[in-house]
């Protein structure tokens, strides 16, 4: 019988054995596709990914089939740029889907560590690369997944082509940080359902105004995402803000403006800040709500100016998303344009994929508006994928003048077309029916 994947775009969450059969789909399209392309940008003629069960190189999971939850044993990727494409092939006491096997321990007499690695030292002098890229990094914790012991052993292994070892950096972050179409189509899918979900969650069935509190809010949205199959890579961040309170601290990262157990009331801004897990890929979105007093249609024109604000640093920082760019210039000429119309306000944003803090170019941090140094160096390049994050401070007159942090985060691509938002933009405070 012939299984059939559903589409993606269409059908979320799937099952799980479609999400197999979707994943290890794209793992083959991107061997095939994306990853000659990257090794040359890179200048790596061999790639050498390393880990062991339970302590695996994050690069290694994304190579993995679907099946695989963990490595097994040492499991060792050998990828090859040769003129026919990508060699690629596992020394591996255990077949690794696609992987061409590389090695066969019953053959050989040796110590069965000792014999892997031989196999690779032999795969790499059959080979003759220029430069074997490991994964070490200074920048990019995503791509320093190579252990200590398992670095040593690669030097002692290869012996003389040892010298030839180099960072694979600008390769691993390129793997990571590069989508498929398919992945970006299925993103679209994916923010949608958040949306659906948080919506979900600021409605009567789930929020009693008077008695649910952040905390339970929460506890709520990650239950129903565990419930859907689409399991939170962190767990989701409730809090609220209301007139005649503490504004939030400086960033607004650290101390909710109303403790976390205190029950959401009318006039309330409840706001939430969500991800989540499925076919390999994260989201991360933020979503605001207005809590209504009696006797109101709509939440305050100073609310509702806060998130128009916050949508307009959006526009000006999305018109200078420009590839080719590195984060830093990105940040400096957003930051410089919102200074022009007055904004006050901060940028965080940050590539998103497998990886819900992902790598590749750093837009700012919440407590540094100032550049981040290494990351934040990195260019843009197409067919990439951000979490597009920020906040405004602005004053609501409603709340006599107490300004209100308006904290935003979507889903965005950046392809050769320009951007695109993934999902649906925030552009109206969520209505919620108060007492």
């Amino acid at each position: 019988m012939t299984l059939v994947a559903p589409d993606p775009t269409r059908t979320v969450p799937l099952p799980l054995r479609a999400q197999a059969d979707v994943r290890d789909r794209w793992l083959t399209q991107r061997l095939l596709d994306l990853l000659p392309g990257l090794m040359d940008r890179a200048g790596i003629d061999l790639w050498l990914v390393v880990g062991r069960e339970y302590n695996e190189d994050p690069v290694l999971a994304t190579l993995l089939p679907a099946t695989w939850l963990s490595a097994r044993r040492r499991t060792i990727l050998v990828l090859h740029r040769s003129d026919d494409g990508v060699t690629a092939a596992a020394v591996s006491r255990y077949p690794v889907g696609q992987f061409l096997p590389a090695w066969s321990p019953e053959e050989d007499g040796r110590p069965a560590e000792e014999s892997q690695w031989a196999e690779v030292r032999r795969i790499v002098e059959q080979a003759a690369p220029r430069r074997i890229g490991i994964d070490v990094s200074t920048d990019f914790a995503l791509a320093d997944g190579l252990s200590c012991t398992e670095h040593r052993l690669i030097a002692e292994a290869l012996g003389p082509w040892a010298d030839r070892l180099a960072s694979a950096e600008e390769l691993a972050v390129g793997w990571l940080e590069t989508r498929l179409p398919e992945e970006i189509a299925a993103l679209h899918g994916l923010n949608r359902l958040v949306r659906e979900v948080v919506e979900e969650a600021f409605s009567p069935a789930v929020l009693t105004v008077g008695v649910t509190t952040a905390t339970d809010l929460a506890w709520w949205l990650r239950q129903r995402l565990a419930d859907l199959g689409v399991e939170p890579w962190f767990h989701p961040v409730v809090d609220l803000q209301r007139t005649a309170t503490a504004p939030m601290d400086e960033y607004g990262a650290l101390l909710p403006a109303v403790p976390y157990d205190v029950p959401v009331e009318p006039g309330d801004l409840v706001h939430c800040d969500v991800g989540l897990s499925s076919l390999g890929l994260k989201t991360d979105n933020q979503r605001n709500g207005y809590v209504l007093r009696r006797g109101e249609t709509d939440a305050p024109a100073g609310l509702r100016r806060a998130l128009a604000t916050g949508n307009r640093l959006q526009d000006l920082t999305t018109a200078e998303l420009l590839a080719g760019r590195t984060g830093n210039e990105v940040l400096a000429a957003a930051r410089y344009a919102a200074a022009a119309e007055g904004i006050d306000g901060d940028i965080y944003s940050h590539p998103v994929g497998f990886h819900g803090h992902g790598a590749g170019p750093a837009i700012g941090r919440w407590d540094d508006q100032r550049g981040v140094p290494g990351a934040g160096d990195r260019v843009l390049r197409p067919d990439t994928v951000y979490a597009l994050e920020l906040c405004v401070r602005v004053p609501v007159p409603e709340w006599g003048g107490q300004p209100v942090r308006m904290a935003l985060e979507e889903g965005i691509a950046l392809t050769e077309d320009g951007v695109s938002y993934l999902g649906d933009r925030q552009t109206e405070l969520v209505l919620i029916p108060g007492a």
